[in-house]
Order: structure tokens, then sequence, then C-alpha cells
């Protein structure tokens, strides 16, 4: 009985996802504007703070918080708080980084960072590298995310639903609206998702310390008295995870996660700059429902103790089935599900965009279709990480654990490159082959954190250092573009549109003429 309601509950909420994310496309126009790539990919570039705000959220929200946040609690204790320090910075990061991007990308056409970097650099085939690149880094996500929703379902169904079936459901709901509604059906979905959230963590919040404990102050107490280690870094067990390894992730991570492809398709669909300032300021208060989870993954090791390696993932939800009603069981689960959904649906998209717009687009029969190309590699993303969830999971478990750090290498081509016109495209491109090669290394030889720090902040170290060396012992590229045409600027006023795509041409991205040697202008 307990199965069946709980699993009632959870299918009617999948029907209404599906629903929503299909709606959101209603009354939207057909022409080449409101119905290409650029209203499928960034939501036509005129989503308002509600919707970047629940987007954006839902985006740096995923089943880790439910799954992996609890766990590491549980584990771990005190370092998982590196995740609301990262995040908390990364929005004070994206209030100058966001707007600046949005300008970028608004004047010249772009819909996504692969655009930017082959606009800048005037390479089109350095867009499809990038593609190629941030694919690898962005599938392990895709893949997780059809995890975690998979053991969340089995284990609010009491186990009547098996993973298999749970990962094909993850990876039907999700495909099923964001071929069709792109970006806007994501906000859309993350509008209940959110409401679900913040209910339902409000609610374990208060309910869990009083059901076994009679309160917080009998649940601290005894936290402190017995598991005083997991209160202090490094945290419970042998994890090198100290203040050197906190600090220099939470660094790393506030500056990858402004131009994480996810992050700045949620920039790129605001209307204006002002909702993304806004958007920065508001989105740090969301994060306190990331302390609930690491919470009660601690009340955990007192109400089901001796969880070991994936199983300790399950603390939050092994106290919530253990003590509530089906119904609400249910309830908890569609919001951790969505928790999946919300972001993998952003994950499958941009991947589809940076292949329809940066990779398959220079292929002449797919130039004019860019929109349908990235909606089949959607399709082509999704089914590949669900056929390794299948066959072959720790293919990308092994891969994501150098994404975020991977990711990371593109700081100094992205931002660096936006800002300061020296740096040339052999600069750029050294760095960067550096970088991925010294996070691979450490990261594949099991020495990360290395010297006590995250291995990412020393690869970005070479990354960066790599770069400057090439760029001013190098020859000086050409480039008769004006400053304007070139770099990012945070524009207060209004932003002209030079150009909008549609299915069809890339925007800013064909080859500089004359550049490859001689002295550029600008500084």
């Amino acid at each position: 009985m307990n199965a069946t309601v709980a699993t009632s509950v959870f299918g009617v909420f999948m029907v209404v996802t599906v629903a929503l994310g299909l709606l959101a496309t209603r009354g939207r126009r057909k022409g080449k504007e409101g119905g290409g790539l650029a209203e499928w990919s960034v939501g036509g570039r005129s989503l308002g703070t509600v919707f970047i705000w629940v987007l954006m959220a839902g985006e740096g929200y995923t089943s880790f918080s439910y799954l992996g946040a609890a766990g590491w609690g549980y584990n771990y204790g005190a370092p998982v708080l590196y995740v609301v320090a990262y995040m908390s910075c990364g929005y004070a990061v994206g209030y100058v980084v966001g707007p600046m991007l949005w300008a970028y990308a608004r004047r010249h056409g772009l819909v996504g960072i692969t655009d930017m970097v082959a606009h800048r650099f005037g390479r089109p085939w350095l867009g499809a590298l990038v593609a190629v690149l941030a694919t690898v880094f962005l599938l392990p996500y895709i893949q997780l995310q059809i995890t975690g929703m998979g053991v969340v379902v089995s284990t609010i169904s009491y186990g009547t639903i098996g993973l298999n079936q749970a990962y094909f459901l993850a990876f039907a709901v999700t495909t099923g609206f964001v071929v069709v509604s792109g970006l806007r059906g994501s906000a859309w979905v993350s509008v209940l998702k959110d409401v679900l959230v913040i209910a339902t963590l409000g609610f374990l919040a208060v309910y869990v310390p009083m059901h076994y404990f009679d309160g917080y102050g009998p649940f601290l107490d005894r936290l402190v008295a017995e598991k005083s280690e997991w209160l202090t870094f490094p945290g419970h067990g042998d994890s090198g995870l100290g203040q050197a390894w906190f600090i220099t992730t939470s660094f790393l991570n506030s500056l990858t996660v402004v131009i994480f492809p996810t992050t700045v398709a949620g920039y790129l669909g605001a209307k204006n700059a002002d909702v993304l300032r806004r958007n920065a300021m508001l989105l740090p208060a969301y994060n306190v429902l990331l302390f609930v989870p690491m919470l009660l993954g601690m009340a955990a090791l007192f109400v089901v103790p001796g969880l070991v390696g994936a199983e300790s993932n399950l603390a939050l939800f092994k106290l919530v089935v253990d003590s509530l009603p089906a119904w609400t069981v249910g309830l908890v689960g569609v919001a951790a599900a969505l928790s999946s959904i919300v972001p993998m649906a952003v994950f499958m998209l941009v991947i589809g965009t940076m292949w329809g717009r940066s990779v398959l687009s220079l292929v002449p029969r797919w130039e004019r279709r860019q929109k349908d190309a990235a909606q089949v590699v959607v399709v082509v993303a999704g089914s590949l990480a669900l056929l390794l969830t299948y066959t072959a999971p720790n293919t990308l478990v092994r891969l994501s654990l150098i994404s975020y750090e991977g990711m990371a290498q593109l700081l100094p081509m992205v931002l660096l490159g936006l800002v300061w016109r020296r740096l040339t495209l052999l600069g750029a491109m050294s760095g960067l082959v550096v970088g991925v090669g010294v996070v691979c290394g450490f990261v594949f030889t099991e020495n990360d954190p290395v010297w006590g720090v995250n291995a990412g902040i020393v690869a970005l170290g070479a990354n960066l250092a790599v770069a400057l060396a090439v760029t001013y012992a190098g020859p000086r590229e050409r480039d008769d573009r004006p400053d304007d045409e070139v770099l990012a600027r945070d524009e207060l006023g209004p932003v002209t549109r030079e150009t909008e795509p549609g299915d069809g041409g890339r925007a800013g991205t064909g080859t500089v003429p004359g550049a490859g040697a001689g002295t550029g202008t600008g500084p």
C-alpha cells in the first residue's frame, strides 16, 4: 500500500512536469526569431527575474543536494560546507561577469561560450573544439542526475520500481519536454520544483530534529558531545579535506561556475542585464536550503548508523522513508527527482546547443538547420549517458572526477580573453592543453588534493602561466576589428542588437581578415 501511494503521487507529478514543459512554448511565435535556435536554447532572451531566479537556482540545487550533500555530511561533516561557500561567492562574481557575457552575446547574436570563444578569436573551429571538450566534462553530470533520480525513485517506491526502470524514466521525462520547449520549458518546470523543494526541506528541517531528538537543542548537544570530529576541518576520517582544500576549492569553483555552460545559458536567457544583477543578489538566499540536507545527513549518524559507500547518499531518504507516511514520502521524492530533471534538462540542452551551433553547423547541410541539429544531439547525448549508466557506469563516474576542475581550465580562454585583447590564440590554447593535462595527471593518479589544496587550482595556475608566457614570447596576432567587436563590456545602457540567430548562420564567428600575424590594436 505504501509503495502504491508513494508511486501514484510521484507519477501524477511526473505527468504535470511534462505538461508544464510542453505548455511553456504555447503562444510563442513560429517565425525565425520566435521558433529558432535563440528561442529554444536561451528562451528568446526574454526571461524575467523570477524565471531566471528559479532556473539558475534549479541548476545549483541538483540531486546532489538531496543525496550527495547528506552523504557528505554523514561521511565527513564540515567540509561539505564548501558548496555553500563557492555558490555564494560565485553569485557575487556573477554580478559582474553575467551582465558582461549577456551584453557580448546579445550584441553579436551568440548563444553560448563556444560561440563566444569562436567570435573572440575569429576561428569557427575553436568553438567546435571547446564544444567537444565541454561535452566530455558535461556528460558525467547527465549520468549523475540519471543515477540520482534512479536511486530516489527506487527508494521512495519502497523497492517496487527497479533502478533500471527509474533510470529510463529520468531520461524519458527530461527528453520529453526539453526537445520541444528548450530553456523556457526548464524554467517553467523549475517553478514547480522550487515550490516543492522549499516546502519539503522546510518541513524536514523542523520534523526530523523534533521526531528523533525532541528538538534542535538535544540534537546539537549530542552532535557536539559524540560527533565533534564532524564539526571541524578536515572532518571525519582521513579525508584530506582541510582548510587549504576548502579555501582553494571554494575559490576555484566560484570562478568556474560563472563560465559553466549551463550557467551561461541562464545568463543569456535574461531579457536584460539588470535581471542578472537582481538575480545575483537574490540567489544566495536559496543557499540557506543547502544547510538542511547537510544537517540531516549528520542527524542520520544517530538514526541509521553504519552506512558505507554509496549507501551513505541515502542518509536523508532513510530518515524520510522510516518515519513519514507514504504520500509525504512521494512528495519528497518528487522534489528530489525534479532536482535531477531540471539540471539534467539544461545540461542536455547546452550540449545540443553547442553541437548544433558550433560543430554540426560547420557541415553545409546542417548550417541552416542548427535548431534541428541541436535537438537531435539532445536525444543522442541523453541516450549515450543512459546507455553508459546501464553498461559502463564507472566510465562516466571517473570522468566526473575532472568535470569541474577540467571546466575551470577554460577560464583564461573565456574570461581573460574577453577582457584582455593581447591574449593570443596560441597562448590560450597552450594554457588549456597544459591545464587539462595537469588536472588529468593529478586526478587519475589519485593525487587530488595535492599538497593539501585542490588539484584544479594548481592546474589553473600552470594554465595561466603558460598562456601568459606564450602570449608575450610568441608573435602578436593581427586583428583589424575594433575593441568593441572583440572584447566584452558590461553595458549599463541598452544594448543594440546587431544580429539574432535563428536556424542559420554563425554570427560573429567568421575568420578575421588578416588574422594570424602582425600586431593588433587595443590593450
